[in-house]
Parts: structure tokens; C-alpha cells; sequence
């Protein structure tokens, strides 16, 4: 089993049910037997445009390779209503394989690690909550969080 971690973002219809959907739709997923999902926290676009994001991370154990693992997440994002306009255009759903165990893949269709997660506060602060010890090849989450502190996070207050 390969521990990955999923990114979670929305800001068009309703982000807040659209990320539990998804992850229960991950939970759900054959391959996938563990599912740990952060906080959410609420976040301004960041070369982007639209509404406030609403961003969470999960981990997950999974049996998939990484390229199966991103058709689930593709398919997910499909059944969200997820559509490619232009980059970085507003969605209903997006779903980024983070971390794939502690390998580096680098092809046309997948960058894993993902390659702008360190500079994220959206990404670097769920992603702390759930491993506090995770070191990317840019510094410990600590140090790359302080490197984005001005970047403005609020969390979700969870709702029964």
C-alpha cells in the first residue's frame, strides 16, 4: 500500500458539499482503503479568478498505481461537472495528486510532487495537519508555510 495525498478545491456551486462528496467518492473508490481528511479552510484565488476556494487535503492508502489513481480523480472531477475551459479557470471540483509515496514522476500527463504545493498555503497547512513531519524537497512544512504567510487561510468550522 502507497500512502498519497490529495488535494481538495472548489469554488463554483456548493464547494463546501462538493469536497465531502468527493470525498466519500474517494473513500468509495476500489484500491483505496483509508481515507483521513483535514479541516477545510477557506482561501482567495491565487492565479485564478472567481469566488473564495474552499481547499482540504487527504490522505489515502491505496493499493492503485499513480496513473490509475488520476483517472479516479479525473472521474471524480467528471462527475462534479469539472470543466478545462483555460488553466486555472474557476471549477467545481479539482482533485491534485500531491504526494505519491516518496516518488517523483514526471510525465506528460502527471508531476508528482505535484510542483507548486510548496508554495500553497491552501496545500502546505491541511497537508501539516494530517503529517506534521512531511518533508518536501523545498524544506519542512513549517519553513514553507512561513515562506506563504501572506497568503490568508481561514478554516471552516465544522458542521454536523
Amino acid at each position: 500500500m502507497i500512502t498519497a495525498y490529495i488535494g481538495l478545491g472548489a469554488n463554483l456551486g456548493d464547494p463546501l458539499a462538493s469536497l465531502r462528496q468527493a470525498a466519500q467518492a474517494l473513500s468509495a473508490t476500489p484500491g483505496i482503503t483509508a481515507l483521513r481528511l483535514s479541516r477545510f479552510y477557506r482561501s482567495a484565488p491565487i492565479d485564478s479568478s472567481g469566488p473564495d476556494y474552499v481547499n482540504a487535503v487527504a490522505e489515502i492508502h491505496t493499493s492503485l498505481t499513480a496513473t490509475a489513481l488520476l483517472a479516479a480523480l479525473q472521474h471524480i472531477e467528471q462527475d462534479h461537472g469539472r470543466l478545462r475551459p483555460y488553466r486555472n479557470a474557476p471549477r467545481t471540483l479539482d482533485l491534485d495528486l500531491l504526494l505519491y509515496g516518496n516518488q517523483a514522476i514526471d510525465t506528460p500527463g502527471l508531476t508528482v510532487p505535484h510542483p507548486r504545493m510548496h508554495e500553497r498555503a491552501f496545500v502546505l497547512r491541511p497537508l501539516h495537519e494530517l503529517a506534521p513531519a512531511l518533508q518536501l524537497r523545498q524544506g519542512t512544512l513549517p519553513v514553507l508555510l512561513q515562506a506563504c504567510s501572506d497568503q490568508i487561510l481561514s478554516v471552516i468550522p465544522a458542521q454536523d
